[in-house]
């Protein structure tokens, strides 16, 4: 009798593990930076409690302000106001702190040894602080929209372009003056030169508009003075076609330059 004997299957290659691709592996970073925020009772206090408070102390100050002739209101200059804050507050000051303790105690370090990319730590890591913000405008926006019995919005779209805008530039000014933070403690003091000089130059709560006229020009040419002017036109609606075009390239100018100063100079290892 003739047996057949069938050949021992080839055992099948094992099935290469599938890489995580930058969208989940932001959303990792993004996680565990969200538990340390929600640990952190500073950083949520800076982040929820003072862009509320802002807005009450704000308010006797542009009372204050001679606003006619400006085509601007009490409302018109405090709500959009109160969103620039919201975002100093949310991302600008938040986001030096988190880049600088990330940095110094070796994180950011232990990070780039792996597959996550440059971009891919600083968008990840700042993530939970840019939601947090955009829910906040929403919020802050309806609030105060009520409370002051304001107009909406004449223009919208200038509004949330604004604010997207003033997201992105204001994370790299945050990644950019990291940079220049020696330690955790210094950054709680390093973002008040950028944060004071847009409040006072930009028409972050002292419109543009009434400052005498060299101070209103050196005004304009501030980082943050295209995301304010995209904010109140965006209220008022006094932003024809083509002028909407300037602040928009000037904010993405401003972007670049940052982005080009963190690209240049940021560090991912602890100064010494």
């Amino acid at each position: 009798m003739t047996t057949t004997t069938t050949p021992p299957a080839r055992p099948q290659a094992a099935a290469a593990p599938v890489q995580p691709g930058p969208a989940a592996r932001m959303t990792a970073l993004a996680r565990a930076e969200l538990s340390l925020l929600l640990r952190s009772r500073a950083a949520l206090f800076t982040a929820l409690v003072l862009p509320l408070i802002m807005p009450l102390s704000a308010r006797s100050l542009v009372k204050g302000i001679d606003l006619a002739g400006t085509g601007l209101s009490i409302a018109t200059v405090l709500v959009p106001g109160t969103l620039a804050m919201g975002l100093f507050f949310t991302i600008y000051t938040n986001l030096v702190g988190v880049y600088v303790t990330r940095r110094e105690s070796l994180v950011l370090k232990r990070l780039r040894t792996g597959e996550v990319r440059d971009w891919e730590i600083l968008a990840g890591g700042a993530l939970p602080a840019v939601v947090l913000a955009l829910v906040q405008s929403v919020l802050l926006g309806i609030g105060l929209t009520v409370a002051l019995d304001a107009p909406l919005p004449k223009a919208p779209h200038l509004v949330v372009l604004g604010l997207l805008l003033g997201i992105v530039l204001l994370v790299a000014a945050a990644a950019l003056t990291a940079a220049f933070t020696r330690t955790a403690e210094s950054a709680q003091l390093t973002f008040l030169p950028f944060m004071l000089v847009s409040m006072a130059g930009s028409g972050v709560f002292m419109p543009r508009q009434v400052l005498p006229g060299v101070a209103a020009d050196i005004g304009a040419w501030l980082p943050f003075s295209p995301v304010m002017d995209l904010l109140q036109g965006g209220w008022t609606g006094d932003l024809g076609a083509l002028d909407q075009g300037r602040p928009v390239l000037a904010a993405l100018a401003w972007t670049c330059v940052v982005a080009f100063g963190v690209r240049r100079w940021f560090r991912w290892s602890p100064r010494h």
